[in-house]
């Protein structure tokens, strides 16, 4: 008898429930959130898995990945699918999503997750990690320059580079500004330093990257755009059609259409709603 399985991760222990075939529970428990661990118990069950299933989030790659290379069949659950499919619960704790992926899995109603290479997981960590020190060492300008801006000391347009020169030279002669200045500047020298370590790391890989180059062939794409597209796609065989790139990035255009919907309707001068055209006064208007 086929045998289905429904993980719920979580940072400690994930929830996990076996279904057979009829969708009756065989198995729940809950297993530490650790690729030796969940293999360990699938691998104790006494009888074949054929299907595990994990809602995609940043912590089921991990699990993915351990569960594919131990022999698996393993997939990632669309998050908005599995948020529809189970929203009918009125109760909702881990161990009945675990119940709920299960039984999708069994019901074959679930939508896959392309799962990432490691390689494209790796560039996304560290375009992710070089944004959030650029954002820091941004917000301490900003607080150094309200900070002076409240005795009247206004930095005005500087550059980066000139940044620290113009503070220390607004600040000299009130020691107590002088104390806040050299505090906060020291910390903007630290973010720097660290921001522009990762920002040539992220060059680096573009400069060695064939496609990240042909990219950058395209009037207006840099390098930050080039890897954030190739990271992003990772694997071109997976998409069909090129017009549906876009969806990637959450370019979908948004469509509302009911049959009771007078959206999009126009008035006509007599009080008549009318509809599946455009007002030809609105055109003779334009």
């Amino acid at each position: 008898m086929e045998h289905y399985a429904g993980i719920d991760v979580s940072l400690e222990l994930s929830s996990v429930c076996v279904v057979d075939a009829q969708g009756k529970i065989v198995k729940e428990a809950k297993v530490a959130s650790e690729p030796e661990a969940v293999v360990a118990f699938f691998e104790a069950l006494g009888f074949a898995v054929k299907r595990i299933g994990l809602e995609a989030g940043p912590l089921s790659h991990w699990l993915h990945a351990g569960l594919k290379e131990a022999g698996f069949e393993t997939v990632l659950l669309e998050t908005r699918h599995v948020k529809a499919a189970l929203s009918a619960m009125t109760v909702k704790t881990d161990r009945k999503d675990a119940r709920g992926l299960a039984q999708l899995l069994r019901m074959g109603r679930f939508q896959p997750v392309h799962a990432k290479s490691m390689a494209s997981q790796e560039v996304r960590a560290l375009l992710v990690g070089r944004k959030q020190l650029l954002g820091r060492l941004i917000d301490v300008e900003l607080s150094i320059r309200g900070i002076l801006r409240g005795f009247g000391l206004k930095v005005g347009s500087v550059t980066r580079k000139g940044f620290e020169a113009r503070i220390r030279e607004l600040v000299t002669g009130q020691a107590t500004l002088e104390r806040i200045a050299e505090a906060m500047l020291s910390a903007r020298a630290a973010l720097k330093a660290e921001y522009e370590k990762l920002h040539k790391a992220v060059l680096a890989i573009v400069r060695e990257d064939p496609v990240c180059r042909r990219l950058m062939t395209v009037p207006g794409v840099g390098p930050l755009v080039a890897v954030t597209f190739k990271s992003a796609v990772d694997d071109p065989s997976r998409i069909a059609k090129s017009k549906a790139v876009g969806a990637l990035f959450g370019l979908t255009p948004k469509k509302y259409q009911s049959q009771n919907s007078n959206a999009g309707a126009w008035t006509s001068p007599s009080g008549e709603v009318q509809s599946g055209r455009r007002s030809p006064w609105l055109a003779r208007s334009q």
